[in-house]
Parts: C-alpha cells; sequence; structure tokens
C-alpha cells in the first residue's frame, strides 16, 4: 500500500511511531532500573519474604517483557514503513482501515483478519 498523503504522511508517520518507540524505550528503561534495584534492595532479607519478591520480581518481569514486545511491533511497524507494506494486512494483502491505523499504528492485520485469527 502507498501511504494515502504521499512522503508527508509517510515522515509523519515514522516520526509518530519514532516518538512512540521512545516512549516505550523510556519506560523499558525504567521497568529493568526498578528490577535491578530491587534486587539490589532485597539481598540479606529473611526467607520468609523470599515468595513475596519472587513474586513481585515475576510480576515486574513480565511488564518489561510486554513493554518489550510492543517496542518490537512498533520497530516492525517502522520496518513496514520504509518497504511500503505499512498498512497493508500480512494476511489478506487489504489495506487495513486508517481508523485501525490511527488506534493501534503497528497493527499488521486488517479487522477482519484479526477477528478470525482470535477466533482460533
Amino acid at each position: 500500500m502507498t501511504v494515502a498523503g504521499g512522503a508527508q504522511r509517510s515522515a509523519d508517520l515514522r516520526s509518530a511511531l519514532d516518538a512512540r518507540l521512545q516512549e516505550l524505550a523510556v519506560e523499558y528503561n525504567e521497568a529493568v532500573a526498578e528490577m535491578t534495584m530491587a534486587g539490589v534492595v532485597d539481598a540479606g532479607d529473611d526467607v520468609a519474604d523470599l515468595g513475596t519478591k519472587a513474586f513481585s520480581r515475576d510480576q515486574e518481569l513480565a511488564v518489561a517483557l510486554s513493554i518489550r514486545s510492543r517496542m518490537d511491533q512498533v520497530e516492525r511497524a517502522m520496518e513496514r514503513l520504509a518497504e511500503g507494506t505499512y498498512g497493508r494486512c500480512e494476511r489478506c494483502a487489504e489495506d487495513i482501515p486508517v481508523a485501525r491505523l490511527t488506534a493501534f499504528p503497528s497493527a499488521t492485520l486488517c479487522v477482519q483478519c484479526k477477528s478470525l485469527s482470535e477466533r482460533r
């Protein structure tokens, strides 16, 4: 798909995706720093606290992994934009509606294909 609006629209999309990637990078770095700091602070705690702290670390790790996954999605969207395939459904090759891309800029599937994939 050629991005509607041409070069300017493509530049605007790239800028928006880059800004989102930077926001996510800050969130990710903060999450990793919190996990690192928690590990240092927890040193020397008694055995009774270990289960609770392990649970907290698991939650913090899940948050960091979720952020990293979103970063990967944005990076892939930027690659598709550079390749000229941004906005095209990876399953059916139809254009993804602008409303969907506005709501979820890293979407790779149109609404219909996404619905089908979620039913499985």
